[in-house]
């Protein structure tokens, strides 16, 4: 879920780097990056969530004060890095972060998560977690919110921007791009306890909610036209429950990225953050030559991302441009090609070549899931899995 409460943590904030508007002026800048993860909390011996949320925050909070945080179902919790240049301290936030919260799950008995589902259903529904915002939000969507098969985790990569109109630049050139992405991090194949046949049952899930999906072309006067126009309909509650795949954020000044699944596999989440990055430097890079973003409909992106959540990183893909259909691995060479002068710049391109290798080797998430149910023939396993490969990153 993303529906998340105000925040005071800079995330991705880009004062902590040179700022990104200097790109138009020269090559590839290193701007910040931010994650947030949301995990499940499920019971240490049945796999299923919990409603644990409120003892495990409190106990996490001491260590980690904002940078842990509530999410919209009392079984999911959110972590938030804090803004960085270096991919080598992301990864170690990161991986803090985990152990940190999986400690005070363990207090609770219960067990820390990465999935974009979870893998055993939960007995009874789970509650909203109780806010004032998250009350209103389960009266105002009650058909959506049924605490069970919409219970789903992403994980969301903030990009350090001068303003709106940078961010806006960013994600109007970014979307083509942006079911590559998704196929490389996929990891939810089951919902209910079944397999869903879906590398990404979350996006599927998740696509239900008003506004997710890919971003529109906006510039800034319509942008602002096009959220008063949803909030005021009544279609959205508030500008927050903007659900684009790529939106300016609200409360940061910041692109935010919020394609993927919540990842198990540390190297996975550390590859979307450093890949992101690379592409908003290389477009950046290139504002000053005005080049109009790729005018593709968000009927053709909407199915390349169904595409991607069906067959993952290893099968077919919708090519965005041209409507083709290709193998995924294709458009993923691609958006490592596209994101290369920003990888350079950053100095990511050594680090993100490792980390494809080894996603080549291990497969997606979704593949080590069902490999996991395939070995041990019960789901149980693969969420005893899942926790463990949670905390190992």
């Amino acid at each position: 879920m993303t529906a998340t409460e105000p925040r005071s943590l800079p995330v991705g904030v880009p004062g902590l780097g040179p700022s990104p508007a200097l790109a138009a002026t020269g090559g590839p800048v290193v701007s910040t990056m931010g994650v947030e993860e949301e995990f499940l909390l499920v019971d240490r011996l049945t796999g299923a969530p919990v409603a644990r949320a409120g003892p495990v925050i409190q106990t996490a909070s001491y260590p980690l004060g904002e940078l842990v945080q509530s999410e919209f179902y009392d079984c999911m919790i959110e972590t938030c890095t804090r803004p960085t240049t270096d991919a080598t301290d992301l990864r170690t936030q990161l991986r803090r972060l985990r152990a940190t919260v999986a400690d005070a799950a363990h207090a609770s008995h219960c067990l820390l998560v990465a999935s974009g589902t979870p893998v055993v259903p939960p007995t009874a529904p789970i509650p909203v977690t109780d806010t004032p915002r998250y009350r209103r939000m389960a009266r105002h969507f009650g058909a959506l919110v049924d605490g069970r098969l919409g219970i789903v985790c992403g994980c969301h990569v903030h990009v350090g921007t001068a303003d709106r109109a940078q961010a806006l630049f960013l994600a109007n050139h970014l979307r083509p791009w942006l079911p590559a992405l998704q196929a490389l991090a996929v990891n939810s194949p089951f919902a209910g306890g079944l397999d869903t046949g879906f590398s990404s049952w979350r996006s599927l899930e998740f696509g239900r909610w008003p506004s997710a999906g890919p971003a529109p072309l906006l510039d800034p006067a319509s942008y602002e036209e096009t959220a008063d126009a949803l909030v005021a309909s009544g279609i959205l509650m508030d500008r927050r429950m903007i659900y684009w795949f790529a939106r300016p954020s609200e409360h940061q000044p910041t692109i935010e990225f919020r394609v993927t699944d919540s990842n198990a596999d540390l190297d996975t989440t550390v590859l979307v953050a450093l890949l992101l990055r690379g592409l908003c430097a290389t477009f950046l890079a290139r504002a000053d030559e005005n080049r109009p973003p790729p005018d593709i409909s968000v009927a053709r992106l909407s199915a390349a991302h169904r595409c991607a959540a069906r067959y993952g990183a290893a099968g077919f893909a919708l090519d965005p441009f041209t409507g083709d259909r290709v193998p995924a691995q294709d458009l993923i060479a691609a958006l490592v090609v596209a994101a290369g002068p920003g990888l350079r710049a950053a100095g990511d391109e050594a680090e993100v070549d490792r980390l494809l290798d080894a996603l080549d080797r291990k497969g997606t998430g979704a593949d080590r899931q069902r490999a996991a149910l395939q070995r041990a023939g019960r789901l149980r396993y693969v969420v005893d899995e899942l926790a463990d490969l949670t905390i190992s990153g």
